[in-house]
């Protein structure tokens, strides 16, 4: 730790004071809490301290994105590059943004430019990119597992930004940042996660974040479009909107997953959005203060008509935002705890 707080003060003596107390008050975190992980790979074995750790640390950053110049020097001299196997918007940018306002340098990967395109593994494209000097890569893969192949095999940190349905760490934290932003903890909340679940590692991460931080959690959806698997996993759940709208506290949609739809799960998108949209009506009937939220890109007209995501319970532009700073705040403690761990 003194190591990292020697380098954040040599780089912070000609930034402002301000940005020099935000630093420092990270640091001084630090002291209570040791975050010893070089990867972020799922949320599913981090305990409740690490997920409340991250969220301190970015709510530190989030001061940020306000100030005229945008920059804070903790990566200066690091390489971070966006993996990226899948088509993104909002991940992909609020990545590349996080490690700039860090002072890193990014690398963009394009998968159709690159050498995958001619039978490269995934092995070999991320030595071959961590013998230029990378010291980060964000992976986004549709193989479940990766990122976890790529942390065992390479020297870089590693932070999963959505494998397979597996998980997508990063959105869920965003996610959880954002509901403590609006209620103040999540202990005690009820929160109905809508829509489908089957094909959303966004669903999966932000289960076992929510249910961590001491919320009550409810899959909503189609028989069909719930996993396999779900009456093993520590939520509730049910195949009605209606039966929950006036219990929960918290609703997060999810979007249709038709690219990975194989099949027809429902009859129609006018029976799915009667019987699970979240309309003008139902959010009549829901709590006053509700938060309604959704990862994106959205549906209008199938999740949620475009009265309730403009409307005023809707979180969905300030997700965006908090996003910057969870991954900013990712990509600083990876870092440190890389830095802290003998070659």
């Amino acid at each position: 730790m003194s190591r990292i707080l020697n380098i954040v003060e040599r780089h912070t003596h000609h930034s402002s004071r301000r940005q020099h107390s935000m630093t420092m008050a990270i640091m001084r975190k630090g002291k209570q809490f040791r975050w010893q992980r070089k990867h972020l790979i799922g949320l599913r074995d981090l305990s409740a301290e690490e997920i409340h750790y991250i969220l301190d640390t970015a709510q530190g950053f989030e001061q940020i994105s306000t100030r005229s110049v945008k920059k804070a020097p903790p990566l200066r001299g690091k390489v971070v590059v966006n993996l990226f196997f899948e088509d993104s918007t909002r991940t992909r940018t609020s990545f590349a943004l996080a490690a700039s306002r860090l002072s890193a340098d990014v690398v963009e990967f394009t998968m159709k430019n690159s050498s995958v395109s001619k039978g490269e593994t995934l092995l070999d494209t991320a030595r071959n990119l961590e013998s230029m000097g990378v010291d980060i890569v964000v992976i986004r893969h549709n193989a479940a597992g990766a990122p976890k192949l790529l942390s065992r095999n390479i020297n870089a940190c590693v932070v999963n930004a959505g494998d397979g349905y597996c998980e997508h760490p990063t959105q869920a934290l965003l996610d959880v940042y954002t509901i403590r932003q609006m209620k103040g903890s999540l202990e005690g909340l009820k929160i109905a996660i809508v829509g489908d679940i089957s094909h959303s590692r966004v669903a999966r991460s932000d289960m076992w974040a929510m249910t961590k931080l001491g919320a009550e959690v409810t899959l909503v959806g189609p028989p069909t479009l719930m996993p396999a698997d779900v009456g093993r996993l520590p939520v509730n759940t049910s195949y009605s909107l209606d039966e929950v709208i006036e219990k929960v506290d918290v609703i997060n949609m999810l979007r249709i997953q038709f690219e990975r739809l194989g099949g027809n799960p429902f009859p129609s998108i006018r029976e799915y959005s009667r019987y699970f949209g979240l309309t003008v009506e139902r959010m009549q009937r829901a709590k006053p203060d509700i938060v309604v939220m959704h990862p994106g890109p959205i549906n209008r007209g199938v999740e949620m008509e475009s009265e309730v995501a403009d409307g005023t319970n809707s979180v969905i532009l300030r997700q965006v935002t908090n996003g910057l700073a969870v991954r900013m705040a990712v990509l600083f403690l990876v870092n440190q705890a890389a830095a802290e761990t003998p070659a």
